[in-house]
């Protein structure tokens, strides 16, 4: 769960289940959410209401989300997470080049979505955000500060910086090289192996010697399970 300031959330989409069981979800995190069914009602939320995050399906009758994009992105800096049922590279990097700042592609799990969402607050919105809770960790940028089970653990700041990404992204397999890019940096020269030594230094700290909490996917990576 997001700790968050009155976070507000704009879902767009022209098909009512969907609208319905998002804002439903994204309530019970503790969101303020608003729907829309069309482009122009999407236009009309956003001067209203100024959300921070926009959900903006794609493929939606008169206006398509393509339009309401580059509509929004001239009114409001929001973050936009646009939604499809096709995975076609052309459409993903017209969203992205019109501004768009992720991409989605149905069906999508919940989890994922609230994942990619916390990442976008993130990024556009840091002063609003108190904490991190992810079920028993517990991330303080402030203090510079990861507890689990309620123990905050002595981590070095690459610890930090490797516990804060997995979990953050707990519902997602990171391989080696995503680690490597985002903790380490793209120009980082040294050997990949890194990863498997920091992991297994976590892991100790943890006391998670049976490799419950940070798992691994031969072949793929890692990820953190959440209870």
């Amino acid at each position: 769960m997001l700790l968050v300031k009155g976070i507000k959330i704009l879902l767009v989409d022209d098909e009512p289940n969907i609208l319905e069981f998002l804002e439903m979800g994204l309530e019970n995190e503790g969101f303020q959410v608003f729907t829309a069914q069309n482009g122009m009602s999407a236009v009309t939320m956003v001067k209203e209401h100024q959300p921070h995050v926009v959900i903006l399906d794609v493929m939606m009758p008169g206006m398509d989300g393509f339009e309401v994009c580059r509509m929004l992105k001239k009114l409001h800096n929001v973050a936009i997470i646009m939604l499809t049922a096709k995975d076609e590279v052309g459409d993903r990097v017209k969203g992205l080049t019109l501004g768009a700042d992720d991409y989605m592609i149905k069906p999508f799990s919940f989890e994922e979505l609230l994942a990619r969402i916390h990442a976008r607050i993130r990024n556009h919105y840091p002063h609003l955000l108190s904490e991190v809770a992810i079920g028993p960790f517990r991330i303080d940028d402030r203090k510079l500060e990861i507890s689990y089970n309620k123990q905050v653990l002595d981590l070095s700041p690459t610890e930090y910086a490797l516990l804060k990404y997995v979990v953050t992204n707990h519902s997602l397999v990171l391989s080696k090289s995503m680690i490597l890019d985002h903790v380490w940096g793209y120009d980082f020269g040294g050997d990949d192996n890194i990863v498997e030594v920091y992991i297994r230094s976590l892991r100790d700290k943890l006391n998670d010697r049976e490799h419950q909490i940070i798992r691994t996917r031969r072949g793929a990576g890692y990820w953190v399970e959440i209870q």
